[in-house]
C-alpha cells in the first residue's frame, strides 16, 4: 500500500476493467454477482425503504415465508446488463416519505457505482434509478402481502 500525500482518493481506486482482460487470461463476472453487489449496496443508502415494484415484493415476501428459502432476495428489484469490461443498471426503489428523492438516487448512484468498481472491476456506464412508491409509516397496506378480504 502507498503512502504517498497528496494523493486523490480518485487514483486509490482500481481503474475500471483494468484487470478483467489480461495477456494472462480473462475474468467473466456473472449477471447475478453484479445483481446482488448493487442491490446491496443500493439497500445501504438511507431513505431506500426497499427495491422492487409492489408484484415483485409480494412475492418476495411469500417467497421468504416459506420454510427452506434462501431468505430475501437481494437481487428483487435490481436488472443489470454486463458486458466484459462494463454494466449498466437498472433499479426499482421505494423511498421513505420525508426524503429528497433526487439526493437519494444520486446517493444511490454514488455507492453502486463505487461497490461495483471496487469489487468487479467493471466500468459502470449508468445507474437509473426508478422511484415506484413512497413509503409511509403506519401504512399497513403497503406492508401486507396477504390478499384482501372482501366483507
Amino acid at each position: 500500500m502507498s503512502s504517498q500525500t497528496g494523493e486523490s482518493s480518485s487514483t486509490t481506486m482500481p481503474s475500471p476493467s483494468s484487470d478483467l482482460v489480461t495477456s494472462q487470461g480473462k475474468t467473466t463476472i456473472a449477471d447475478a454477482v453484479v445483481q446482488k453487489i448493487a442491490g446491496v449496496s443500493a439497500r445501504e443508502v438511507s431513505g431506500v425503504h426497499k427495491l422492487g415494484v409492489s408484484t415483485a415484493r409480494a412475492f418476495g415476501a411469500i417467497r421468504e415465508r416459506i420454510p427452506g428459502s434462501s431468505g430475501p432476495n437481494v437481487s428483487q428489484g435490481v436488472t443489470v446488463e454486463v458486458g466484459e469490461r462494463q454494466a449498466a443498471v437498472d433499479l426499482d426503489i421505494v423511498v421513505e416519505y420525508g426524503v429528497a428523492i433526487v439526493d437519494v438516487a444520486a446517493a444511490i448512484r454514488r455507492n453502486v457505482i463505487g461497490s461495483l468498481q471496487k469489487m468487479t472491476g467493471l466500468e459502470v456506464t449508468e445507474v437509473n434509478v426508478s422511484v415506484d412508491d413512497i413509503y409511509i409509516p403506519g401504512d399497513e397496506k403497503q406492508e401486507s402481502t396477504e390478499p384482501s378480504r372482501v366483507q
